[in-house]
């Protein structure tokens, strides 16, 4: 492999989902999920951004929290109810919605729910899901906090 290939093999990543094992996750910002563990699949970190896959059965939600980035959800199956500020949403397939850092946000799912969530920038995940429990086992990638760039996240 060239230098020029592999310099740009450090810059170009790829996810496989079916190759992901999903993360239990019971909090959130240090509060405590309601209704069960999302089940949390990180698809893949960039240098400003983060993108992960959220299975939500019915009843599980969010406690309302606020962190210093930005998020970006987007409902690929189900129904969600989101809560911005002092506003509710409705949210199904295809719909999305934008949680502003600073702003007091949370999610519950109405039915069995599949969001992907864009963060940015980047945060710190494994603080961010301060109480998880991985599903998978020790041979399975690592947690959240260990991400790197130029890593891919398989089993």
């Amino acid at each position: 492999m060239s230098a020029v290939e592999s310099q740009r093999r450090q810059y170009v990543l790829s996810s496989r989902n079916a190759e992901i094992k999903p993360i239990a996750v019971s909090a959130v910002e240090g509060k405590p999920t309601y209704g069960g563990n999302l089940m949390v699949k990180p698809l893949i970190k960039g240098d400003q951004m983060t993108f992960l896959e959220i299975h939500y059965a019915p009843g599980v939600g969010t406690p309302l929290h606020t962190h210093t980035h930005e998020s970006i959800a987007y409902v690929v199956k189900g129904k969600v109810k989101s809560t911005v500020g002092a506003e509710e949403f409705i949210m199904g397939p295809g719909d999305a919605g934008r949680h502003p850092a600073g702003v007091l946000h949370g999610l519950e799912a109405i039915e069995e729910s599949v969001v992907v969530e864009i963060k940015s920038p980047a945060p710190d995940i494994g603080a961010f899901f301060a109480m998880r429990k991985r599903i998978s086992r020790a041979d399975q990638p690592l947690l959240f906090g260990s991400w790197s760039r130029g890593q891919r996240f398989i089993s």
